[in-house]
């Protein structure tokens, strides 16, 4: 593998790495400040989601290890995931719902990005992201479902 082209893709697992541990970070903060009965479900299903997201995190760390880089600490973390905020308001569950949508469009976005990159050059690095795609369309699917029943409600 090309060293640039393999930096690239190590720079690629950076940015998804520290994607998963971002939605870990707000999802841990929405699943505890969310208050009301309507916002049980959603809190169950994000604390849920918090350990396959944290799984993710550390499947990218282990591969940017694998290839070669170094996994980032925590110095190099920039906020970027403005929509997944806890609300001022904490029974504000559609905010926090249409937040995880974007956050999980954000990773879909990221992964396939990097799967087209390994395309022909990094096949395991492509298999992770595969897999990992698979499971954020199923969490942005969850939560699609979610948004229509609440905003019908």
């Amino acid at each position: 593998m090309a060293d640039a082209k393999l930096q690239q893709i190590v720079d690629e697992l950076k940015v998804s790495y520290w994607m998963e541990m971002e939605t870990v970070m707000n999802y841990i903060s929405n699943s505890i400040n969310l208050d009301g009965v309507r916002a049980e479900e959603i809190k169950k299903s994000l604390n849920a989601d918090i350990q396959e997201e944290l799984t993710h995190a550390q499947s990218l760390a282990q591969r940017i290890k694998t290839i070669g880089g170094i996994v980032p600490g925590s110095m190099d973390f920039k906020a970027s995931q403005k929509s997944l905020q806890p609300p001022s308001k904490l029974t504000d569950v559609v905010s926090v719902i249409k937040g995880v949508i974007t956050a999980e469009e954000g990773a879909i976005a990221q992964y396939k990005k990097l799967i087209e990159l390994c395309d022909g050059v990094d096949y395991v690095t492509q298999d992770l992201c595969i897999q990992a795609l698979g499971d954020e369309e199923q969490h942005r699917r969850e939560f699609v479902g979610y948004l229509a029943e609440y905003e019908s409600a």
